[in-house]
């Protein structure tokens, strides 16, 4: 009974540092994008869960009060990583989104062929939505979707509109508005997040792999992991390296690509 109890200590002590880590075993006494800025992005695509998650990581927090920092824009939504919507801070949009905007590409590439969206749709539609969003507009997909039919980009078919919009966050131009009662709008990300920072390549993904937060915030629960994770994070760097290619810029027509902003 001794030996097993023994055995059961080093996963109880990283349990513990997860939870610690994660900011879940004692909140932060900051706001919503320091939970955000902490953990690097948080999934949003469910935006109620999304939110409690973020008030579960603070000490003091109301819905009214997170609410307040998503539509003040002191977090975005967007996506990012995957083919999902995240929350992420200002600050650390547009190197994420430059590092992993050809990976969440590539994992989309089939369906956006099956609509029929080659790079002079999205040039086109991404004109269209700058123009709709200049100067502090804030409008909903479906407005959005009635400015890209006035010019003859069909949205009515399948997923075309989700994909239009999608390759339009990808390529930095657009990102979370402020609601609208319950409704959701777009804005332009040069006036969410002006001015913010940018790195090449190389120095984006040390940032990812090597940073506090994402090492802090994926401690392995037990041996096993540790041994998968000690093999895979390299390989799922690489992954993000080899999917930075021009192919996936010319197919796109975005100017996502970190050492070219």
């Amino acid at each position: 009974m001794a030996d097993r109890s023994r055995s059961r200590e080093p996963a109880l002590d990283i349990a513990r540092l997860r939870l610690r880590n994660q900011r879940i075993g004692g909140g932060l006494r900051g706001e919503a994008a320091d939970v955000v800025g902490w953990l690097g992005a948080v999934q949003a695509q469910d935006f109620a869960g999304a939110k409690w998650s973020l008030g579960l990581r603070l000490q003091r927090a109301t819905d009214s009060q997170i609410e307040r920092a998503f539509n003040e824009g002191a977090i975005l939504r967007t996506h990012l990583l995957r083919p999902t919507w995240h929350f992420v801070t200002p600050g650390d949009i547009r190197w994420l989104l430059a590092l992993t905007a050809p990976r969440v590409h590539a994992a989309s590439a089939h369906m956006v062929r099956r609509l029929e969206l080659d790079a002079a749709v999205f040039q086109r539609g991404n004109a269209a939505l700058t123009k709709a969003l200049q100067g502090g507009q804030h409008r909903t997909r479906y407005e959005l979707g009635v400015v890209l039919q006035q010019i003859g980009i069909a949205t009515d078919v399948g997923n075309r509109m989700a994909y239009l919009m999608m390759g339009a966050e990808l390529a930095g131009i657009i990102c979370s508005g402020p609601r609208r009662g319950k409704q959701f709008t777009y804005a332009l990300l040069e006036e969410r997040a002006p001015q913010t920072k940018t790195m090449d390549r190389d120095e984006a993904l040390a940032e990812l792999s090597t940073c506090a937060r994402v090492v802090l915030t994926n401690l392995p629960k037990d041996d096993h992991e540790r041994q998968h994770q000690r093999h895979r994070q390299p390989g799922a760097v690489a992954e993000l390296r080899g999917a930075n290619d021009d192919g996936h810029h010319k197919r796109y027509g975005a100017a996502h690509a970190v050492d070219k902003q």
